[in-house]
């Protein structure tokens, strides 16, 4: 099992230099100079010329990368071309205010994914069964934006004003000192994951509880909690470990979008801020740090889907 896990970090590490590599890239082909991005069209050619040389566009893209890569180890991201300030001091809160967002998301609709999936299967062709499995495939095949607007009109304008449509934060104050402005973003991100968890664990479920184990288990004697409990439900996160974290990660991206709706001070707001002043440093420290996430993510999906296979705990599988 060490090993396995040792290989998926290895792995790990190898994509996100990849993505490092790819980022980079990527923000060259951003179109527009930042030098005149950030001095504006009345800019001389002397001063656009002095900016390129202190942010050290005229140097070689294999040095500029290595520069910007070497700090990206040592922890320091770089300056952001818009504010002239240290990004790590820009994003800081910023990144704080998200990971608000997707750990109350997560938290939530984790478990609930997994109870709706495994109530649905234990009542499997029943009325509950039906009304579960149709309202998940309508909630999923909805983009997070309509969820959003939908409980933006529902809960903040027309229907009900119980809750208020955009975040609205003084200057000092964290976004976590007024609860209620939190609660559409995370409905919003919960609503969006939860359904794709639930369907995967009914169906994960269903099979589990048709194999020889859980009949063999049921034949004992022993009772029907006992039974999912014990016997089931170990061997039906496994292969969902996978989904939630594919969810998870898209929590990390998708979090762009819900910001950007509710007007939430985060990592996505910043990002759109960051593309439209063509703020290359900033751009690149938020998509890295999205892709670091995500690899985080499906290496933890990987050692529990490791942990919950006999198999390849003990050390049968190769």
């Amino acid at each position: 099992m060490g090993r396995l896990v040792l290989r998926r970090v290895l792995v790990g590490l190898a994509v996100l230099w990849l993505v490092t590599l790819l980022v980079f890239l990527a923000t060259l082909l951003l179109p527009g100079d930042p030098a005149r991005a950030i001095l504006g069209q009345q800019a001389t050619p002397e001063r656009i010329a002095a900016l390129e040389a202190q942010l050290g566009l005229n140097d070689p893209v294999w040095q500029r990368y290595l520069d910007w890569l070497g700090g990206v180890l040592t922890g320091d991201l770089g300056t952001s071309t818009a504010t002239q300030g240290s990004v790590n001091a820009l994003l800081g809160d910023r990144v704080l205010a998200s990971l608000v967002l997707l750990v109350a998301a997560a938290v939530i609709s984790t478990p609930l994914g997994l109870a709706l999936g495994t109530w649905s299967a234990l009542r499997r062709g029943r009325a509950a069964d039906h009304a579960v499995s149709g309202v998940s495939l309508v909630v999923a095949a909805l983009p997070e934006f309509v969820i959003g607007v939908a409980l933006v009109i529902g809960l903040s304008t027309t229907v009900f004003r119980l809750l208020p449509s955009v975040t609205l934060t003084a200057p000092g104050e964290a976004v976590w000192d007024r609860p209620a402005q939190l609660v559409l973003p995370v409905l919003t991100l919960v609503l969006v994951v939860t359904p794709y968890i639930t369907r995967m664990m009914r169906a994960t479920m269903i099979d589990v509880l048709g194999s020889g184990y859980v009949e063999m288990a049921r034949l004992k004697g022993l009772p029907e909690r006992t039974v999912v409990v014990r016997h089931a439900l170990p061997h039906a996160v496994g292969p969902v470990a996978q989904v939630i974290a594919l969810q998870l990660a898209w929590l990390a991206g998708g979090v762009v979008v819900v910001e950007f709706l509710f007007r939430f001070p985060g990592v996505g707001q910043a990002l759109i801020d960051a593309v439209n002043n063509r703020d290359v440093e900033v751009v690149q420290a938020i998509t890295l740090l999205i892709a670091g996430l995500y690899i985080v993510v499906n290496l933890l999906a990987d050692v529990v889907g490791i942990l919950t296979n006999a198999r390849l705990r003990t050390g049968v599988a190769r």
